[in-house]
């Protein structure tokens, strides 16, 4: 029998983000701050992994070369958002092939029953559930084997992966009864506070989005100062002056879709925001979400310009994440073909 699982000495987080390409600042408030944040929590005995998961990003149809780009993207934005590679582990997934591999085992533990109550596949399928590819469907198999490879404790997760984080609990607590040995961990989740719901500066009742055709429709993390500041000047808005309060944005989404940026960045509440620029134009509350905005964002757009200038930094980075990661993970996996039965080498 396995031996169980020494109790760790302190948290082990782990989480990942799919590569998205041109990262905007929906991306930063909706998960990279919050990494940021994790990471500077952390006390001497937690850990914290955070990876770029290219494997789930072939679950739909990529091009090999923009997929390659969108990694360092990504990698080159967690370390100029704060992202510290000696503090935390960052690495891209599939240069760690023991989420694979412990995924596939996973997935003779896990029950189709399961898997068909999982809503994003349903989401994401659309009509065309025939047409979706495997790998689609079993997804949430291969999270399970990502946070479980390191035996984490606890792992971050918004409104939508809440359903995933249990499929994950689920899998290690079949695994171990059915082998009786106490080796995965089945992890807590950890609820960050609410990500904003930043729309597009073009059209408040859309997200902001890479895809959106127009560049104006929201903030790259690679624009420059005076970027941002046009942008801003240009973002659509209508006529009447910002209310006393946060109820009186109702039906105003381009301007309740400001006044959120401008929360969201000072950690104030709507309600103060309204309060200190009530009975002013938008002429005059720009400018100073702007002067926020170039404020918060210049000094990280500045380091992941530098960074992107040299993309062999940034594969030295998620090669020297990935070997530290691989330390864990292949034990781990040992330890489940010690379970499972498999000869060794």
């Amino acid at each position: 029998m396995t031996a169980p699982t020494a109790p760790l000495a302190g948290k082990r987080i782990v989480s990942g983000i799919q590569p998205t390409g041109q990262l905007h600042l929906g991306n930063w408030l909706g998960a990279i701050r919050n990494w940021v944040r994790m990471q500077d929590a952390l006390g001497p005995d937690d850990q914290a992994f955070f990876f770029i998961a290219d494997l789930h990003a072939i679950t739909l149809a990529q091009d090999p070369a923009e997929l390659r780009c969108s990694t360092r993207e990504i990698a080159a934005a967690l370390m100029a958002a704060g992202i510290d590679p000696a503090r935390s582990v960052l690495f891209n997934q599939a240069q760690v092939p023991e989420h694979a591999e412990l995924a596939w085992v996973l997935s003779c533990t896990a029950r189709m029953g399961w898997l068909n109550r999982m809503t994003q596949f349903k989401e994401k399928s659309g009509k065309d559930r025939e047409g979706a590819s495997v790998g689609l469907f079993t997804y949430p198999v291969l999270q399970a084997a990502d946070v479980l490879v390191y035996k984490a404790t606890h792992v971050p997760v918004g409104e939508d992966q809440k359903q995933h984080l249990e499929l994950a609990r689920d899998i290690a607590i079949k695994f171990n009864t059915d082998h009786g040995v106490e080796l995965l961990i089945p992890p807590d989740p950890i609820i960050p506070p609410e990500a904003p719901r930043i729309r597009s500066l073009r059209d408040g009742t859309a997200k902001m989005s890479k895809s959106d055709p127009s560049d104006q429709s929201r903030i790259n993390l690679t624009d420059t100062a005076d970027a941002i500041r046009q942008k801003i000047r240009r973002a659509k808005t209508d006529p009447e002056p910002l209310p006393e309060s946060a109820e009186g944005l109702a039906g105003r989404p381009e301007a309740q879709n400001l006044v959120q940026i401008f929360a969201a960045l000072t950690g104030r509440s709507v309600d103060s925001i309204c309060t200190e620029f009530a009975g002013q134009g938008f002429a005059r509350f720009k400018p100073a979400l702007a002067d926020l905005l170039v404020a918060s964002l210049e000094p990280i757009s500045a380091r992941l310009r530098a960074l992107l200038a040299e993309p062999q930094a940034i594969d030295a980075a998620l090669a020297t994440g990935a070997a530290r990661a691989r330390q864990l993970a292949a034990q781990t996996v040992a330890q489940v073909h010690e379970a499972v039965g498999f000869l060794k080498p």
